[in-house]
């Protein structure tokens, strides 16, 4: 029996890769107007950061996205209170649908960030570090890298982008139905995220939300893959940095204000979480930066 193998219609095909960044900003940080020969993702993963290029000047908001087209003029600017956290892309690509999101950002819904996040963690096997310096014309490969990964980079970016063009129809509609189990854990994760510089206590967040202990805890671990005090330490850190890059506070001030029992108690944590001491952090951060 003879079979009538069909070809695939590929819409959208990503053929060369320039560069993943993740970029944690200081405040008044600012780019030149630059242009390029390829597309560039920018996405703020946490504060916002103004942009400004042929086709937008604006605003971009935590957990939204703008695409700027190849040889577009454009440039990033911090001011003198936010210090974000970006992620930036730069990738050639063939789909004109594309070029409707250097006009207008748009938020992510928890799906398309997921897959950026895996996208950002793969390209980890494939790129050597720094992952966070400016202009960095030339990202080095391993010599040696997992089975699949380079693939896999070009699959789960395409992946994102075809969602984003399908997803950005429908960006009016109401979400879908989620389970009663999610729907709570989505209320304490909302809550923990507003109230991180608190210490939360289990017990009240069983008596705030109507549940126990065994309920909450396994389900915030199924939701979210951390304990509820990891999760919450890693926002209180995560705070840390921006108030460090952003703010001439001292590390006294900033234990305080994410309330920490203790000065040396932070600086523990912070050093357990981001690897490097608070002081190196921000010692290296401006030196990067500049």
């Amino acid at each position: 029996m003879i079979f009538n193998l069909k070809e695939f219609n590929l819409d959208l095909i990503i053929t060369r890769i320039a560069n993943v960044h993740y970029f944690e900003f200081t405040n008044n940080y600012h780019t030149k107007m630059d242009r390029h020969d390829f597309c560039e993702l920018i996405y703020v993963d946490n504060g916002k950061i103004n942009v400004e290029s042929e086709n937008f000047k604006g605003i971009l908001l935590q957990n939204q996205i703008i695409i700027h087209k190849a040889n577009e003029g454009h440039r990033l600017y911090c001011n003198e209170n936010t210090a974000p956290n970006v992620i930036i892309i730069g990738f050639e690509c063939n789909c004109t649908k594309l070029n409707k999101f250097a006009h207008t950002p748009v938020t992510l819904s928890v799906n398309l960030q997921k897959i950026l996040v895996e996208t950002i963690k793969e390209s980890r096997n494939v790129f050597m570090p720094p992952y966070d310096v400016p202009n960095l014309p030339d990202m080095k490969k391993y010599s040696n890298y997992p089975f699949g990964s380079d693939q896999l980079i070009k699959i789960l970016l395409e992946y994102f982008l075809i969602k984003l063009i399908r997803e950005s129809k429908f960006i009016k509609h109401t979400l879908p139905v989620s389970t009663h189990s999610n729907i709570l854990i989505i209320e304490i994760c909302s809550y923990i995220d507003k109230n991180f510089d608190q210490n939360h206590n289990i017990r009240e967040l069983c008596l705030l939300f109507n549940t126990n202990k065994s309920t909450l805890c396994n389900l915030f671990k199924n939701y979210t893959g951390k304990t509820i005090i990891k999760y919450t330490n890693e926002l209180k850190i995560k705070e840390a940095k921006r108030l460090m890059r952003e703010s001439n506070k001292n590390f006294t001030q900033i234990s305080e204000i994410l309330n920490f029992n203790s000065v040396h108690y932070f600086c523990r944590l912070f050093t357990k979480i981001v690897k490097m001491t608070p002081s190196n952090y921000i010692t290296t951060i401006k030196a990067k930066l500049s």
